[in-house]
């Protein structure tokens, strides 16, 4: 698709991958909105990038329809879905509780269903669309400590196939992006230490994987990507 004034929405998108996808969408042409919980972040990512802004939680039903009703009525359409927004909590299996369980389900997969859904409903209404889905290699394999995290994205994976079947004689084209370890907020947020060194990934690789896929002519696709980094040290 020809990216020059296509309408994107990113979830997630004032810092990390859905903020490096966002500047990638922009400095192609799109028109780009981004949602985000924390508002002043949200609010400075915005007006650095030129991109409009939603202050939403992904995992409260009301913030989705809110969310859609405000990028139809600032832009008119929509194009593209970006469903980066995740959340993490890592521990034994022994430890585990329910509400830190369901608190990550509600984000990753409650969340990215609603959102899914509700670009849906546009997409076939107007017979041609473009959803990707943020996921992670860790969708690929298990891993200890990786009880609900892994789960959430085990799932994600499964939602995109299953939309992929459903969608595709709407000429909805629904990708899914593995990226392995990169170098971003989201471990300092889920209480987390990282390693950071020049050899991980940075949100801009995705980004690059995301633009590529979704500038492909509309009459192919891609529909699942992994990107890892070629030699990291930790």
């Amino acid at each position: 698709m020809n990216l020059t004034n296509a309408v994107a929405l990113i979830t997630g998108g004032s810092g990390g991958i859905g903020f490096a996808i966002a500047r990638s969408l922009v400095d192609a042409g799109a028109r780009v909105a981004i949602t985000g919980r924390d508002k002043a972040k949200l609010d400075a990512a915005a007006r650095e990038l030129g991109a409009f802004a939603i202050q939403a939680d992904v995992a409260v039903e009301a913030d989705v329809l809110r969310t859609y009703k405000e990028v139809i009525t600032h832009f008119g359409d929509l194009d593209i879905l970006v469903n980066n927004a995740g959340i993490g909590t890592f521990q034994n299996l022994v430890d585990m509780d329910t509400v830190g369980f369901e608190r990550v389900f509600a984000t990753n997969v409650t969340g990215v269903m609603m959102m899914g859904r509700e670009a849906a409903k546009i997409f076939v209404a107007r017979n041609r669309g473009n959803i990707v889905n943020i996921c992670s290699t860790a969708s690929l394999r298990g891993a200890p400590k990786g009880t609900v995290y892994y789960a959430s994205k085990f799932a994600v994976r499964g939602m995109t196939e299953y939309w992929r079947a459903e969608l595709r004689k709407n000429n909805v084209r629904v990708m899914l992006v593995n990226p392995s370890e990169v170098v971003t907020d989201f471990f300092a947020t889920n209480g987390l230490s990282q390693k950071v060194n020049d050899s991980k990934l940075r949100g801009e690789e995705i980004a690059w994987a995301v633009k590529a896929g979704l500038e492909m002519d509309d009459r192919g696709f891609v529909p699942e990507l992994s990107v890892f980094a070629t030699n990291p040290v930790d």
